[in-house]
């Protein structure tokens, strides 16, 4: 199986330093684990997915192009030239834009059907077929068998990324190519509306069935029911004392008050 795995210039989100993307190493692995990989990162320059050398990958392919071009045509050119049977992808960057929207640009151009948050990979039964394990809201899982070719974007829950190792990184090659001009990327033509913070308003719960109104009031509103306890400022010690008292006589943690009988 020819795989290729698509590599982003990812930032670190505290040094703002190039890193190789989490979720790209995680991809790393799943292709590693079927077969032949190589990695594929179009940009000015290859220093931040250089990092995918040290996690395994043999030879990444830098498509050189010019700062602030668009990589989506020079990705499809290269893809189509190389005609991969799986192509491997994060669901989205980081660091920079973050859309998630690459992968599905690149799958529509080339024509194959895109798999979002796969969190395992392995041979399917038929030839040209691969089993995809897809992760759900919830924490559910749907397998999938899909028919190659076929890219597929990787969800954090997929196993972390193997370890880095240097002297595997010196092993590992980088190409640089030319590769097809784009057009500059263009501002969100969409236009944003800005308006000051509104609080957004709570949920309502499923109301038990049991309970004063008060308490089935408090349960659907996510509130606490009123005790009808009054705020002391400043209090005396006594009537500190005294309210406290109430209180917990109140809620029924002390017993209620007896009064005093008169003397026979």
């Amino acid at each position: 199986m020819k795989i290729v795995v698509l590599l982003s210039a990812g930032a670190h989100p505290v040094s703002s330093a190039p890193v190789l993307p989490r979720l790209e190493a995680q991809a790393l692995r799943l292709a590693l684990a079927l077969g032949e990989t190589t990695g594929l990162h179009a940009g000015p320059s290859a220093a931040p997915a250089a990092d995918a050398l040290g996690h395994g990958l043999g030879l990444l392919t830098h498509l050189a192009t010019r700062e602030g071009d668009d990589p989506i045509p020079a990705l499809v050119a290269a893809l189509k030239a190389e005609t991969p049977d799986l192509v491997l992808a994060g669901r989205r960057g980081q660091g920079g834009e973050e859309t998630g929207l690459a992968p599905y640009a690149v799958a529509a151009a080339l024509g194959v059907t895109i798999v979002a948050d796969a969190v395992a990979l392995a041979p399917g039964a038929a030839p040209g077929s691969l089993v995809v394990e897809q992760a759900l809201p919830k924490g559910a899982r749907r397998r999938l068998v899909v028919r190659l070719p076929a890219l597929v974007t990787v969800h954090p829950g997929a196993p972390a990324p193997g370890a880095y190792a240097y002297g595997v990184a010196r092993r590992g090659r980088v190409d640089t190519i030319w590769g097809v001009a784009g057009s500059a990327a263009e501002p969100n033509p969409i236009a944003v509306e800005e308006r000051p913070y509104r609080p957004r308003p709570k949920l309502m719960r499923s109301a038990p069935g049991t309970g004063s109104a008060a308490e089935r009031l408090a349960a659907a509103t996510g509130g606490m029911a009123s005790s009808g306890a009054n705020v002391l400022v400043q209090p005396t010690p006594d009537e500190a004392a005294r309210a406290i008292l109430e209180h917990l006589r109140r809620i029924g943690v002390l017993a209620p008050a007896v009064a005093n009988k008169p003397a026979a």
